[in-house]
């Protein structure tokens, strides 16, 4: 069994240490810029050491993980002594491995291993690894190193190039971190009218569930619900007029996500054409509605 060590005890490096040891791997070494932080995690894992630098980390486990802050990966890869036939890994999502060239160039093997996972606590980072998918990037060997270790963890695995990776990062920002700027958006609408912001999230939930529940039965076009998807132009009008006087801040927002929209009702067959241009043209229209 591979000897794995970990630099970074943060959120992700603590999340996938612990997993990956309850799966069996060996997790041997871990190193952080806070000591107690690397002695805290290495405590939870049979057999670990807490490392004062990250070369200690290097020089006794065969594969590593790179766990800092994006930002810190390729100095952390620049400035340790690698070894031939020793893997590098990094787990972020926009970069690609050319950020461990200076490992590469030392005969390591380089790969990145992202959990497309949302991850605001380590309790709930360990909670959600299991059903996630792993973005990886690797050559052989060690791409199927990592597929083995996304399967272990009880998750899935996808394939990316280098020239993949920004994209794939930005539709994750899109599928998360936007949601909450949505959800956001939303109950500064629902103060309108007094409802304070915890109780209008609590009465948002249910309908956020409603919708990703919607979204994994039956698939997209499908779920999609609405007045767009109705092809209701009057209430649309009513939406923009309403948002123009109370919250006209809002209104380019609606207005763009409208016009996305409109080709998913298109695509499940519940507007023609005409429809469609009417409720284009509404959308992208700037006059007063009643």
């Amino acid at each position: 069994m591979l000897k794995l060590g970990f630099i970074g005890a943060g959120t992700v490096g603590t999340a996938l240490a612990v997993r990956l040891s309850s799966k069996g791997y060996q997790v041997v070494a871990i190193s952080s810029r806070s000591r107690v932080s690397a002695e805290n995690l290495a405590r939870t894992i049979r057999d670990c050491r807490a490392f004062d630098n990250s070369q200690g980390v290097a020089d006794i486990a065969e594969l590593v993980f790179i766990t800092t802050p994006d930002d810190a990966i390729t100095q952390v890869a620049a400035q340790l002594k690698w070894h031939a036939g020793q893997s590098v890994v990094h787990c972020s999502g926009a970069d690609s491995t050319e950020i461990l060239q200076p490992a590469k160039k030392l005969g390591a093997h380089v790969g990145a291993f992202h959990p497309l996972q949302t991850f605001a606590s380590t309790k709930q980072a360990m909670e959600n690894i299991p059903g996630s998918t792993f973005a990886i990037e690797a050559e052989e060997p060690l791409l199927d190193t990592l597929k083995d270790m996304a399967t272990a963890l009880d998750g899935h695995w996808i394939e990316l190039k280098a020239s993949d990776k920004v994209i794939y990062h930005a539709a994750a920002v899109i599928a998360c971190n936007y949601v909450v700027t949505l959800v956001k958006l939303a109950t500064d609408l629902w103060q309108t009218f007094s409802i304070p912001p915890h109780q209008a999230t609590q009465a948002l939930l249910p309908l956020l569930r409603g919708t990703i529940s919607n979204i994994e039965a039956i698939g997209i076009p499908q779920c999609l619900t609405g007045p767009i998807t109705r092809g209701d132009s009057g209430t649309i009008k009513k939406h923009l007029g309403a948002l123009e006087e109370v919250a006209p801040t809002v209104l380019s927002t609606y207005r763009e996500l409208g016009l996305q929209t409109i080709p998913i009702a298109l695509a499940k067959g519940r507007i023609n054409e005409q429809q469609a241009e009417e409720l284009k043209t509404i959308l992208e229209g700037k006059p007063k509605y009643e």
